[in-house]
């Protein structure tokens, strides 16, 4: 007998924000593989679009075609660095960073798209993260908030360097250089992150127009201020009502026990 998997609850909402007249943000729940995905699309209109779109479909095929051979039935026993699941999403996304990149070359229109990725699989008591870009993923647990993933971007190189404070950063006006993205070129390295998940974690992915627009502890307050399903809705009006420059995307997992 197959041994129990977690049980996740999920919401996700995606807007087009105050000041774009089109979404170029795609966000997939596969709940049948407990597999979730935020994509932040870039390359003009028909380029970031296509490249978030080409993402999210091609991570969720890729994955529900491996998890079988992951997964194997049953919970996986040895050291947790050796566990089948932890390429899953990384081979996933080099997978769609190929397909979009592909793309690009049969259509000059769509020259130089990309997207950012920041997805998640929850596999025997673990969440698997593949991370690209500045799109971001946080752990809510036990009244704290963290961010999980690590912005690969512009900004984000000079705070660690030292050469601007974290109010220079939110304030930086090269906020939206990213320094690596699916499908610019035909390769990326794929961050991969492993967190041991506990019943009544919540995990919040979002495109950099939330994360721009709101603090963390405006996040954690915001899971825990209403039902989990109005908190994805909750946070867009949050970050819209403060100019709402870019595209909106949530993504909200509770961990509801096992099923």
């Amino acid at each position: 007998m197959a041994d129990k998997q977690l049980n996740i609850l999920s919401y996700g909402q995606t807007d087009v924000g105050m000041r774009r007249d089109h979404n170029e943000d795609s966000y997939l729940i596969h709940d049948g593989c407990r597999l979730y995905v935020v994509a932040d699309g870039m390359g003009g209109h028909a380029g970031g679009e296509m490249a978030s779109k080409l993402a999210v479909e091609t991570i969720g095929s890729f994955v529900e075609s491996e998890l079988p051979k992951v997964t194997n039935g049953s919970h996986f026993k040895g050291p947790i660095e050796q566990h089948p699941a932890l390429m899953l999403l990384p081979s996933a996304v080099k997978r769609a960073c190929a397909t979009i990149f592909q793309k690009a070359q049969e259509e000059p229109q769509l020259q130089g798209m990309g997207t950012t990725v920041t997805g998640v699989s929850f596999i025997d008591d673990y969440a698997f993260f593949g991370h690209v870009g500045d799109s971001r993923a946080y752990l809510v647990r036990d009244g704290q908030i963290e961010q999980l993933s690590e912005d690969h971007s512009l900004v984000n190189e000079q705070l660690k360097a030292g050469l601007i404070t974290p109010e220079q950063a939110r304030l930086s006006r090269f906020k939206n250089i990213i320094t690596r993205s699916v499908g610019f070129e035909e390769d990326v390295a794929v961050d991969t992150m492993v967190v041991p998940a506990k019943q009544g974690d919540v995990y919040v992915l979002c495109s950099d127009g939330l994360a721009n627009l709101t603090t963390e502890e405006e996040i954690r307050e915001a899971v825990y201020d209403n039902f989990l399903r109005d908190a994805p809705r909750r946070l867009i009006d949050l970050a819209n009502d403060r100019g709402g420059d870019d595209n909106i995307t949530v993504v909200l997992l509770y961990v509801n026990g096992e099923e």
